[in-house]
């Protein structure tokens, strides 16, 4: 499974952002359910959750993100896009994209090679 995330970037306070990750591999082969979504680290700080999808169009946010930021994704395309408005200088990190499917009641993810946002105040 390969993800491929893009779209960070440097934009002020109260601007916006749109993430990319678009997937390829087994997981979007096989029938059944598969979860897109994106985690972020900032420096110093453990990786968190950001939101995810299921392939059904399931979706969670986090707390600190819910009415700022939309997930949405093209199965298709098995690409999920994140799109971050109102952002707030806590909100910088690197963003990974991640994808899992439970298979026989085993859980493996899969990370994208992270994507830095920056928000300056």
């Amino acid at each position: 499974v390969q993800l491929q995330a893009s779209g960070g970037g440097l934009v002020q306070a109260g601007g916006s952002l749109r993430l990319s990750c678009a997937g390829s591999g087994s997981i979007f082969s096989i029938n059944g359910i598969n979860v897109m979504g994106w985690y972020r680290q900032a420096p110093g700080k453990e990786r968190e959750f950001v939101a995810a999808i299921t392939s059904s169009g399931v979706i969670n946010y986090a707390d600190s993100v819910k009415g700022r930021f939309t997930i949405s994704r093209d199965n298709a395309k098995n690409t999920v896009y994140l799109e971050m408005n109102s952002l707030k200088p806590e909100d910088t990190a690197v963003y990974y994209c991640n994808a899992y499917k439970i298979i026989v009641g085993t859980r493996t993810d899969y990370w994208g090679q992270g994507t830095l946002v920056t928000v300056s105040s």
